[in-house]
């Protein structure tokens, strides 16, 4: 049985394949919802994961004031609008006067550099921006000394930008320094010092660092209630940014009320329609989608939705994130006609703001990508992730974490198509990058490992895969406690490896603590339980422990139709799943009716040209050759062939897969001659695609050696 790979909430990518019982894997914060699988002799489906784009979070980053000119309140009002090309002529305008007028080493000048810093910044211009925003601090330092709280917004701004280009260890020591400044400078109680414990906290936080974030966060809402009171609008932030470190953690149950109560706080203090009370929507809405609470959180995307078009305009940047979010939920709900206009309009909006080659692009690039690739449209979707990574590599550099995301994105795609000599490598770069910017053990390399892990899981390499795996399981066991969703989905993912090399009693117990984890942190009808509840009932089965299995796979099934609806794709899935039980256990009428219904659903969703329609009909075809009705089966197996070898090529492992079972229902019939050309033509396939020794090329040999000698 093919295991998930687990993705994390910065944004790495997990691949989940499908065999005898669509072992789903669970994680933290899933933004896309899982597909049906093939059995045995099967074709094997993958499907990759994209996060959506990320909750906004106040910069924190204070700017000095600035003298009010004409020039400076055109560029602020242009800047809130998103026109941010169009504030930085005004910007350097006022610069260039400025300049004229007073000297290069002016305060003035530096109040001005560090706004056109962050105008740069917003176009992801990030070299031009640190320059800028080094003079600004040069100019500070040396007009009002190093320990001077101007000082410390300078370097807050400096950080801040030194975090977007992911160069975390240079941040760090900078941050810390601006918090000393101010600490000193205006106390231990100010609040500034409250921005800037946000800000390092929130440096440690996109590191995984949490134990460290946690109390920096609480310190700083201390601060911001203490001086402010319980219901300003930082202390909103305050609350909003703790609720974050509590989601990354999964800790669902902790974060929503402070969400709300930010939420709250906002609406009161700001009004309805005031863009912060916009982002806790969002923020509020991905927490439920989070949880799989789809009905709750779409209201609460599409009225920030409203808010941010009516307040900032319908092409403004802000408006292209809510957009994403809400693709993403559609997407999450297989409602891919919406969720492709959406993502398409929200890939023009910042294409159209922000420049072609701005990093927000390439977010939106992978979530149009990755929307492809689930409806198996692999030859549109390549050519964006392969955009979408030299855009980063020319903004970011080559060593950026979001360059690792985009080859993790396009290995999956590559891997799906069995180009694995391609796609290794991405893997590997990826993985070195994780190490290299976020250390040994962040849960970003516990992801790049589950990734390169499948691969060579898929390979037939399961030794290798195996250390991988059981490293990602220490880290994550290590960074986030042993019972976290993502401690789940790795015990997942190794209880799939040890099933597929036959060792049962091995990968039980960790399927059992799997579903034990998610019922404990998720909740007893979440999706995740049903993915946890599908794995064990797939291992079950292999065991022959058919009475067990049923229960644990009818159960799945019940939670998926609540949560999901009857017409969703993993309900196809679960679907598939029980009518392969039963065909287990020779119950072919019930199997029948299960199987259809699992076909009627994905030709519904995705056409009748798809991966995972394929699927269906390669187990409607064993089902009915189970049944000896061969004639049926033997056109489905032939249009499952016709399929894969135009979405694949001739020579896909799949194919062979097709190739194999076909001809093991002509053998069934006596049909030798037929039978050995097919047998013939999938071992060669297999021999060049996977090697001799892998396990899929060692059964069709067996297969085809179990042919008679002498043909009729």
């Amino acid at each position: 049985m093919k295991i998930a790979v687990c993705i994390i909430r910065i944004g790495l990518i997990a691949f989940i394949t499908m065999s005898a019982f669509n072992p789903d894997l669970g994680w933290c914060a899933s933004s896309s919802h899982r597909k049906a699988k093939a059995k045995k002799k099967h074709s094997v489906h993958v499907v990759r994961k994209t996060k959506r784009m990320s909750r906004v979070r106040p910069s924190l980053a204070h700017v000095a004031p600035v003298v009010v000119r004409s020039n400076d309140n055109q560029a602020d009002v242009l800047q809130k609008q998103g026109k941010y090309a169009e504030a930085e002529v005004l910007a350097r305008r006022l610069l260039a006067s400025q300049e004229k007028k007073y000297g290069s080493e002016h305060l003035l000048v530096s109040n001005t550099l560090n706004n056109l810093g962050s105008l740069l910044k917003a176009q992801g211009k990030y070299a031009e921006a640190e320059l800028v925003f080094r003079r600004a601090l040069a100019i500070r330092e040396k007009q009002v000394g190093s320990e001077h709280p101007l000082v410390a917004t300078s370097l807050n701004n400096l950080a801040l930008l030194l975090k977007t280009q992911g160069k975390y260890a240079e941040a760090e020591p900078i941050y810390r320094r601006s918090l000393a400044i101010r600490e000193t400078q205006q106390g231990r109680e100010h609040p500034l010092v409250a921005t800037s414990l946000n800000n390092l906290a929130d440096l440690l936080q996109m590191q995984g660092k949490y134990a460290e974030a946690e109390p920096l966060f609480r310190r700083a809402l201390a601060i911001d209630e203490t001086v402010q009171g319980t219901d300003s609008p930082d202390v909103a932030t305050s609350l909003n940014n703790l609720a974050s470190l509590l989601q990354d953690q999964c800790k669902y149950s902790e974060a929503e009320p402070l969400y709300r109560r930010s939420l709250s706080i906002r609406e009161k203090r700001l009004g309805s329609e005031h863009p912060d009370v916009a982002q806790s929507l969002n923020n509020l809405g991905e927490l439920l989608q989070d949880q799989g609470k789809y009905s709750e959180a779409e209201p609460l995307y599409r009225r920030s939705l409203s808010i941010r078009e009516k307040l900032l305009g319908s092409g403004h940047p802000d408006v292209a994130q809510t957009l994403n979010n809400i693709a993403s939920l559609l997407k999450t709900q297989g409602k891919y006609v919406e969720a492709e206009s959406l993502y398409r309009r929200a890939l023009v909006i910042n294409e159209n703001t922000l420049g072609p080659d701005h990093p927000s692009v390439t977010t939106s690039l992978n979530n149009l990508a990755g929307l492809l690739q689930e409806q198996g449209k692999y030859v549109e979707a390549e050519p964006l992730y392969r955009r979408s990574l030299a855009i980063r590599e020319k903004q970011l550099g080559s060593e950026h974490t979001l360059v690792a995301r985009s080859l993790n994105n396009l290995a999956g795609l590559l891997q799906i198509q069995a180009k694995y000599a391609e796609a290794e490598p991405l893997y590997r770069r990826a993985l070195v990058i994780n190490e290299k910017a976020m250390g040994l053990d962040h849960p970003a390399v516990a992801t790049s490992l589950n990734n390169l892990g499948l691969l060579l899981k898929t390979q037939g390499k399961y030794a290798e895969a195996e250390a991988l795996y059981r490293r990602s399981l220490a880290i994550l066991e290590k960074k986030l406690g042993r019972e976290h969703p993502l401690v789940g989905t790795s015990l997942n993912n190794l209880a799939g490896l040890l099933q597929a090399q036959g060792k049962y009693a091995e990968a039980e117990p960790l399927f059992r603590r799997a579903l034990e984890i998610n019922e404990k942190t998720l909740g007893e009808e979440h999706v995740e339980v049903a993915k946890s509840l599908n794995n064990l009932a797939g291992l079950l089965q292999a065991q022959g422990k058919y009475s067990e299995a049923e229960l644990y796979c009818r159960r799945a099934l019940v939670i998926r139709e609540k949560m999901l609806g009857p017409d969703h794709s993993e309900v196809a899935a679960n679907l598939n799943s029980l009518s392969e039980l039963l065909r287990a256990q020779g119950k072919f009428a019930e199997a029948e009716i299960h199987g259809r219904r699992s076909l009627e659903i994905n030709e519904k969703r995705f056409g009748s040209e798809h991966p995972v329609v394929a699927m269906n009909l390669n187990n409607l075809a064993n089902l009915l050759k189970s049944e000896a009705k061969y004639a049926e089966a033997d056109v489905l197996y032939r249009r499952v062939l016709a399929f894969y070898e135009k979405q694949y090529g001739s020579e896909h492992p799949w194919v062979a897969k097709s190739l194999n079972n076909l001809a093991e229902l002509l053998r069934l019939q006596g049909r030798y001659a037929e039978a050995e050309p097919l047998y013939r033509r999938a071992l060669a396939i297999d021999e060049k695609t996977l090697g001799k020794n892998h396990p899929q090329t060692i059964t069709h040999k067996k297969n085809y050696d179990g042919l008679p000698k002498k043909l009729p």
